[in-house]
């Protein structure tokens, strides 16, 4: 999109504490191929597999599409999994590099990211590298000729990196079962069938507009955030808004004050979290601007009526659309 939306932005960014980055396409696109650059030379070539450990910061995506950039092969793991399912998943997927983060930020505490993934480095012999995103600035232990600074590798790699031209059947990403029924499983997800679907469905599932605010309140560790935050919506050159923590965090209102700030118009979500609102209050939601919600949209489980009811009349004011879907891996 750089050629006609090289200065739209592509993600509001919010962080938790209260920090905002508004990320451009050609922002993104300077970012992601010095990114890729920069995983090269930690030897990760076309057909290589990386692992993904972080919250909801902006260099998430970007690690996602370097590689996809190289033609590499992803794997996010929530950053809520422990450190033994990281290490089950990298061992799995056979991952040389992981990318993770100091801490993360989730309802005002500290997630301590690096050391769950050290600890998940200790059964995956096969990850050569760790790189590391700063975001809390927090002290952490740190391994010499292992772990390195992602903004320090990003800062020194070249700025051009030509994309690969990849087969439609090359893995794109493998996204792992929660393993609540099994060991987990690694779904594999291709090139061309995987974005021609989070395309076209992002498109028209949610009658996208070019004038459109799109925000999908989910994780991008779980399928719909890969989906509907990240290869849908920039495939179809829309802005975005991604949001770093809790839902409650400071206050309860803080979805519909970023929702008001941003005047966002398509506004995706799960029912359990529709449910925490309902038990929040009504008054939340009515205290803020929401007028420029006209599309509502439900991810990840079965909606209860009374849910659907609540969602429609309280956040979209009566007048949009609630459109119900299950997504899973």
């Amino acid at each position: 999109h750089l050629a006609e939306r090289g200065d739209r932005v592509a993600f509001h960014w919010e962080g938790e504490p209260g920090d905002r980055m508004d990320i451009t396409y050609a922002d993104l696109h300077g970012r992601v191929c010095r990114f890729a650059n920069a995983l090269r030379a930690l030897c990760v070539e076309r057909g290589g597999r990386v692992a993904i450990y972080m919250g909801m910061v902006p260099e998430l995506p970007v690690a996602m599409l370097a590689c996809a950039r190289l033609g590499a092969a992803h794997t996010v793991v929530f950053g809520g999994f422990s450190a033994e399912a990281l290490a089950d998943r990298m061992n799995d997927f056979g991952a040389t590099v992981l990318v993770t983060q100091d801490e993360g930020w989730r309802a005002g505490k500290r997630i301590p990211l690096k050391a769950n993934a050290d600890a998940a480095l200790d059964r995956a012999p096969g990850v050569a590298h760790s790189v590391v995103c700063r975001r809390t600035g927090g002290d952490v232990a740190w391994r010499d000729g292992r772990d390195l600074w992602f903004h320090e590798v990003e800062a020194a790699a070249a700025e051009e990196c030509p994309a690969e031209a990849m087969d439609a059947e090359q893995m794109l990403f493998a996204l792992y079962t929660s393993g609540t029924t099994g060991k987990p499983k690694g779904i594999v997800h291709t090139s061309g069938g995987y974005l021609t679907g989070a395309a076209s469905t992002h498109r028209m599932v949610f009658d996208l507009h070019d004038d459109d605010i799109y925000w999908c309140a989910a994780d991008i560790g779980w399928i719909t955030g890969h989906s509907y935050i990240v290869y849908g919506p920039l495939a179809n050159g829309a802005t975005s808004v991604m949001y770093e923590g809790g839902p409650g965090f400071p206050a309860q209102d803080r979805l519909w004050e970023i929702a008001e700030r941003y005047r966002v118009s398509i506004l995706y979500m799960a029912p359990t979290a529709i449910r925490t609102f309902m038990k929040w209050g009504d008054s939340l939601p009515a205290a803020h601007d929401l007028s420029s919600i006209r599309i509502l949209g439900s991810v990840g489980e079965p909606i209860n009526p009374e849910a659907w009811e609540w969602y429609r009349d309280h956040i979209g004011g009566g007048r949009a659309p609630v459109m119900d879907t299950w997504w899973q891996t």
